[in-house]
């Protein structure tokens, strides 16, 4: 029986080792892409579990390192610096806080380029005026309603007497009450509203001594001025 031998300058010979090369180079080809593809979806799942973490890590910067310590550091506020009020003419109240409570208007920064006022007093209490454009926020100062129950802002006075006085000579409507006589400690109380219906209220509440919630009435004895 005859065999068929192939020769080196054979043509089929080509083909064969041509065919071989071309299978490896598709198998290396298929194994990188698995690989590339593999490593791919670790990176994936891995930054998906620390993503979270991270975020995590981010806030826990932002919190302060002891906290405990920073809560019972005492307040840095100072003291009261102004109270602000929407008004229906910023005019009409400049005259009423200037000639019932003595203020004083002073300059605003020029940023602020709506209608309002900026008002002082020399125990460094501001009243700043702001121009209600629709009046829909403002109470109405019909009413005439006066009830010390009511949200009011109030002025330590030492002479309530000359108070009153003056808001008669002005033809202010107020209500006048005394309270805590029977611990032995008054507080004389003025109540009367500026032109907007907002509730002032005029008092000498140095008589009552400041203490702890709880404790007050215990003691009938008035603070020394």
């Amino acid at each position: 029986m005859a065999t068929a031998e192939t020769h080196a300058d054979d043509p089929r010979v080509y083909l064969t080792l041509s065919s071989n090369v071309l299978r490896v180079l598709v198998t290396i080809v298929t194994y990188i892409a698995t690989k590339k593809n593999d490593a791919a979806a670790d990176m994936e799942t891995s930054q998906g579990k620390e993503e979270p973490q991270q975020l995590h890590n981010e806030k826990e910067e932002d919190r302060p390192q002891n906290h405990d310590s920073s809560t019972n550091r005492p307040m840095p506020l100072m003291a009261l610096n102004h109270v602000s009020r929407l008004c229906r003419s910023v005019e009409a109240s400049v005259e009423f806080y200037t000639a019932v409570l003595g203020f004083v208007p002073t300059g605003r920064p020029p940023t602020l380029d709506f209608n309002g006022a900026w008002l002082w007093f020399n125990y460094d209490v501001g009243i700043h005026l702001v121009q209600e454009e629709d009046g829909g926020d403002l109470p109405d100062a019909s009413l005439d309603r006066l009830d010390p129950m009511d949200n009011h802002i109030s002025f330590q006075c030492e002479d309530m007497g000359a108070m009153e006085q003056r808001l008669k000579d002005l033809g202010v409507k107020y209500l006048r009450r005394t309270i805590n006589e029977e611990e032995g400690s008054p507080i004389d109380q003025l109540f009367f509203n500026d032109p907007d219906g907002f509730m002032i209220e005029i008092c000498n509440c140095e008589n009552l001594e400041l203490v702890p919630a709880g404790f007050l009435g215990r003691s009938t004895t008035p603070r020394s001025k």
